[in-house]
């Protein structure tokens, strides 16, 4: 019989993390799931680190041929899955041991639910939370999707969190098309938008995931590119879905976007300062 949840991890060069990552997943206190890891041509010891729990019948282990990007990888975990959910855990972040328990009975509780989502705490390289219970906006229970769609374009920003945070129907996933990286760095926002106009979205106020920040999102040319694409997708949703997203909402929600770029540079410039003095 197929497990209830796949657990899917698209490892990229994440030697120094990947090992806390499954043992977080092997650790949950759901146990009927099955785990699946890809690694994506990693440069570093990745394949290796994987390569440990190669024993346990729970995990089936693949390799992605390099080229492609975040989709190439994501959708290849993902299409290897069987399970009625799906899971998608980036190879650095952690799962609390509660969280498919949580998650499933959530979903389960409503089968006009697509995407169940909780909040997740913040932590740096050590695995120090430095922002507890990040996420929804305020938004709690069970909401039509495309209020919620509505609600992230509005915050501007992915209010949904990482995909550490967010459990989905697998039979949705598959009707939009997989994952959607036309704006590579909302792939997860952009799929989750699909998802919802599906359904309905429930959301789970406790912090069930940890998501894990790193140098890379300290860069001002991120910062940039992170602003333009998330103009995009909303410009985007508002085309598409004008009954959703009004152009009172597209204005709202690229002004925020901006702003939001420029607050999450500050505060990751902040903890970079934080673990150097630490470091010293």
């Amino acid at each position: 019989m197929s497990p209830r949840v796949s657990v899917v991890v698209p490892a990229y060069n994440n030697a120094d993390y990947i090992a806390l990552t499954i043992e977080s997943i092997l650790a949950q206190t759901f146990e009927d799931f099955e785990l699946i890891i890809a690694d994506h041509s990693s440069t570093d010891n990745t394949k290796e680190v994987i390569a440990r729990y190669s024993s346990d019948p729970r995990i089936t282990m693949l390799d992605t041929p390099s080229g492609g990007g975040a989709l190439r990888n994501w959708n290849r975990v993902t299409e290897a899955a069987t399970g009625e959910y799906i899971k998608l855990v980036c190879g650095d972040d952690l799962l609390y041991p509660d969280s498919l328990l949580t998650q499933v009975a959530a979903i389960e509780s409503d089968p006009a639910v697509t995407l169940v989502a909780s909040t997740r705490d913040i932590v740096d390289a050590r695995g120090t939370v430095v922002v507890a219970r990040r996420g929804l906006a305020g938004l709690r229970g069970t909401v039509r999707g495309a209020v919620a769609v509505r609600r992230t374009v509005v915050v501007g920003s992915n209010i949904f969190g990482e995909p550490a945070c967010v459990l989905i129907r697998r039979s949705t996933l598959k009707k939009v098309g997989l994952w959607d990286s036309q704006f590579p760095y909302l792939i997860d926002e952009t799929t989750y938008a699909r998802v919802l106009l599906e359904g309905d979205f429930l959301a789970v106020p406790e912090p069930l995931a940890a998501f894990r920040i790193s140098d890379s999102q300290w860069s001002v040319r991120l910062v940039r590119e992170q602003s333009a694409q998330a103009s995009a997708f909303h410009r985007w949703l508002r085309a598409e879905h004008p009954a959703v997203i009004s152009a009172l909402d597209l204005r709202v929600g690229n002004a925020r976007a901006w702003l939001m770029s420029h607050v999450r540079r500050f505060a990751y410039l902040w903890l970079r300062r934080r673990m150097n003095t630490i470091d010293e």
